[in-house]
């Protein structure tokens, strides 16, 4: 048997998805539920409800008078959009005067950093910051993470990363000033994602390719699960200390993994330990209930050999996706990618506040509006392929966002608009993951989604930053966002098709992965007459496949 053949032998004796592969993947998806929930956080915690200034002598402590009373109209001009300026307020001879205090409308939220640090006008850079130091953590840990999860192990890195979210988000409850919560804030990003990237890697090299697209899938849907679980959360809960501890606890959930879950066989196996790899496939074998036997000697015998070929010609390393031509247009596109999908869908998902109704539903509703587009793709991905999907929903998603900059700000037509394209980002967003990890080769397979990642996780920083652009024009953020969409979605075009083949193992494999595959040359992703033979990744024993056929 050749070499190249027998880990996917090995994984093919275990089949696409038994219990086994059920278990462990309902253990990996917790963490994109507590994710999703951790990475939006601030929308409650730290929201900034209406507010105007505060009138001495009318407006106290224990008294706030009715804003449409005439004593406040006196007080205070309207803005363009016929509402109390939120900033200014008639000083002598009706001169305007900048705020020293304000109130708040505390109709949806009593308590929160946004109330009581003045996350408004000109310390609305504050807030800002306190969401991009978060991001600026899940950048840190992309980098860090992603590396340690090819060097020590996904297990290892998922079972720390969540009991450090836990301490990280509990601690950042306690704190009262300022610059240690953007402290603490930061370190609790590097790790409110890290079980995320280390779960995802997990599920794709465990599960075979017919249930790769339902299972990455399925993550986004347990990221959309944190965002609702966020909204109802607030909701019921109006004191941001206890709501931040609550949402801390959830990672509690992650802690029994480290009993629970399995190494990566084809980690193991990329790394030479053979025993161990082969451990796992016998155990779960005898969960899925199979009859198959595992030839352990000959695989180790095989595993030396191959491993052997990887040390001397693919070293692990984000380095490694940028020495070859092919390599390097894949990440760079691809990270083009994961860059322009964060930007646009954090930008709508951050600014839940502006849009018109109750900031809950409309953050449960944000949630709830991926699902279509995730039965969208649970549909048609397998059958008209990643390329083609990923890029007519970026296409769609930043048409939207160019419409909603043209509508009314603060419309209800506006507040559609934004829910459709989210609905279009969202899936787009969601094949990015998958798509990531199938492009990239195994040795390099965790760096590469890290590397994704940390781009999307940079976008994801700036995207505050990117919102206080509203204070020139309420249109520019929007129509940022909408162009990086339509760029992103083009420059997809020339990335290959990998539905159906099998993942490349060594940097060697990667590089010769889809060379020539391009929607000019080959837009229905189906496999080219002029490319290289893939090693059949079948999932099931080669022999049967044979058989078969």
């Amino acid at each position: 048997m050749d070499k190249e053949h027998a880990l996917e032998e090995m994984m093919g004796k275990l089949g696409d998805f038994g219990r086994y592969q059920g278990f462990q993947f309902f253990l990996h998806i917790l963490a994109a539920m507590t994710a999703g929930l951790h990475m939006l956080s601030l929308v409650t915690v730290a929201a900034v409800p209406e507010h105007r200034c505060a009138i001495m002598g009318v407006d106290s402590t224990n008294f706030t008078e009715s804003w449409n009373s005439s004593l406040v109209l006196n007080a205070i001009p309207l803005n363009e959009h016929g509402k109390l300026d939120s900033c200014k307020m008639y000083g002598p001879n009706k001169s305007l005067e900048h705020c020293e205090s304000w109130v708040y409308d505390t109709q949806y939220y009593k308590s929160s950093r946004g109330i009581e640090w003045d996350f408004v006008c000109s310390r609305r850079w504050m807030g800002a910051a306190a969401q991009t130091a978060y991001m600026f953590g899940v950048v840190l840990g992309s980098i860090v993470l992603g590396k340690l999860c090819d060097s020590f192990g996904r297990k290892t890195v998922f079972v720390w990363a969540g009991i450090l979210q836990l301490l990280f988000g509990t601690a950042v409850a306690f704190v009262n000033d300022y610059y240690t919560f953007i402290s603490i804030r930061f370190l609790y990003g590097i790790f409110g994602s890290g079980s995320y990237i280390a779960g995802f890697v997990l599920t794709m090299e465990l599960v075979g390719p017919s249930r790769r697209t339902l299972c990455g899938v399925t993550f986004q849907i347990m990221f959309a699960v944190g965002i609702m679980l966020l909204a109802g959360w607030g909701y019921l809960i109006d004191n941001r200390f206890y709501l931040q501890i609550l949402y801390a606890l959830h990672a509690v959930v992650l802690l029994p993994h480290w009993f629970l879950m399995d190494e990566s066989p084809r980690w193991l196996w990329a790394q030479g330990r053979a025993r161990e790899s082969v451990a796992i496939i016998e155990k779960a074998l005898k969960i899925n209930g199979s009859t198959e036997e595992i030839d352990t000697p000959a695989l180790v015998s095989q595993c030396k050999a191959t491993c052997t070929k990887y040390s001397e010609d693919s070293p692990s390393g984000t380095f490694n996706l940028f020495k070859t031509p092919n390599m390097l247009k894949k990440t760079l596109i691809i990270c083009g990618c994961w860059f322009a999908n964060s930007v646009v869908y954090y930008g709508l998902s951050l600014n839940t506040g502006k849009l018109n109704g109750n900031p809950y539903f409309i953050t449960f509703l944000l949630g709830i509006v991926e699902m279509p587009s995730y039965i969208i793709i649970m549909y048609y991905l397998d059958r008209i392929g990643h390329r083609a999907l990923i890029s007519t929903m970026m296409l769609l998603g930043g048409i939207s966002c160019l419409i909603v900059a043209a509508l009314p700000h603060g419309s209800t037509s506006a507040t559609g608009i934004v829910m459709v394209g989210k609905l279009f980002i969202s899936g787009s967003y969601s094949i990015i993951y998958k798509y990531s990890a199938e492009l990239f080769p195994t040795v390099v397979r965790s760096s590469g989604v890290g590397l994704g990642s940390m781009c999307a996780s940079v976008s994801g920083a700036l995207t505050p930053l990117i919102s206080l652009l509203d204070t020139l024009n309420p249109k520019i953020p929007t129509i940022i966002f909408g162009f990086l969409a339509l760029l992103s979605g083009f420059s997809t075009f020339f990335l290959p098709e990998t539905i159906g083949r099998t993942l490349p193992q060594s940097i060697e494999d990667g590089e010769k992965f889809g060379l020539g595959d391009t929607c000019f040359t080959n837009c229905s992703g189906r496999r080219m007459s002029n490319a290289s033979e893939d090693i059949p990744e079948t999932m099931i024993p080669l022999d049967v496949t044979e058989k078969k056929s």
